[in-house]
């Protein structure tokens, strides 16, 4: 199986371990960085890997950090990608089974080697199940992702509109690396009142 493979800085010493176990048993590594342990942003790495995964670059992904569970929350972010981050082998199986995850996330400071190596091995060795109802929820899994992809691109459409108006494109909205508003910030939001008189 062709695996890719992505840590940041904290995930090193156990995405070696992972690699070489994989090496073993006959799987081919890809690797997406990084490489370091100077402190790297997860989500730069944890994206580049799932791109890799939705278009099929590799079979399947494995990401390790601190926890495993920010480049999880980054990793479903990408479109076909299906992440969860597990921490024992049963999960790692459920989780291929069920809801055909293609992207596993580990915590180097949460599970050791040995305990990695088996979750890893029971998510490769897992197949999903075709039963009627795991397909059903997968279905309804699948249409939450095309709503909210509909939803993105009617934003990207309104944003374009808004920037040729003001003679901004939206590369040069992008340019700035601010993200869209998401609505108003804690701090702006309306005090609610107190109950109490």
């Amino acid at each position: 199986m062709r695996i890719g493979l992505g840590a940041d800085h904290a995930g090193q010493s156990l995405k070696l371990d992972v690699a070489y176990h994989l090496a073993a048993a006959g799987h081919e590594i890809v690797d997406y960085g990084s490489t370091t342990t100077e402190p790297v942003d997860y989500p730069v790495y944890a994206v580049k890997l799932a791109r890799a995964v939705a278009a099929a670059e590799v079979e399947r992904g494995i990401f390790v950090c601190g926890s495993g569970i920010g480049p999880s929350v980054a990793a479903n972010k990408i479109a076909g990608v299906r992440a969860a981050v597990v921490s024992d082998e049963w999960s790692a199986r459920d989780a291929v089974e069920h809801v055909d995850v293609n992207f596993l996330t580990l915590g180097e400071r949460v599970i050791g080697v040995e305990l990695a190596k088996s979750i890893v091995d029971a998510y490769l060795g897992a197949n999903v199940l075709q039963d009627e109802r795991h397909a059903r929820r997968r279905g309804q899994i699948a249409a939450l992702e095309e709503i909210a992809r509909e939803g993105f691109a009617r934003h990207a459409s309104e944003e374009e509109s808004r920037s040729r108006g003001s003679g901004m494109t939206t590369s040069d909205a992008g340019s700035s690396g601010a993200l869209p508003s998401a609505g108003p910030t804690r701090a702006q939001q309306p005090k609610a009142r107190s109950e109490r008189g």
